[in-house]
């Protein structure tokens, strides 16, 4: 069976609807396709900040509305966690200098452990990264 990994954009870009995206998605089995923890992390990372930033009531009454769509939405997706296995496996590929960001390397890392493909507009980072297959499902 495949194992089709949705980094933090096309997860976005599937909750805002992006027809390609869309598609691609929806084609697919549900057992088919994962989020990491750690896109998990990056979208409510963004949220808070958003509240954080609110200065009048109703910006964030919105931001907090926002908050609680992410966490439904989130919680309907088969969640891959950060193991020790995925953090020494970061450690080693920060070892080789690929000049891809941290964020990455642990969506990458994490897909490795589960022998499956990134799904990214990113190829260029996630393609620096050995062992790593990724499509693009955005174009």
């Amino acid at each position: 069976m495949s194992l089709f990994v949705l980094d933090t954009d096309i997860l976005s870009l599937y909750w805002e609807g992006e027809e390609a995206v869309r598609q691609r998605v929806d084609a697919r089995p549900a057992e088919e396709l994962a989020i990491t923890v750690i896109s998990v992390e990056e979208q409510l990372s963004g949220w808070y900040s958003l509240i954080r930033q609110a200065k009048r009531p109703p910006q964030r009454a919105q931001a907090y509305r926002r908050l609680a769509d992410c966490v439904l939405y989130l919680a309907g997706w088969r969640i891959l966690p950060y193991t020790e296995a995925a953090m020494t496996r970061v450690q080693e590929l920060q070892g080789q200098k690929l000049n891809v960001g941290q964020m990455d390397l642990r969506i990458a890392a994490i897909t490795l452990e589960h022998g499956g493909t990134v799904v990214t507009r990113n190829l260029r980072d996630f393609q620096r990264i050995p062992g790593v297959t990724c499509e693009n499902w955005a174009s």
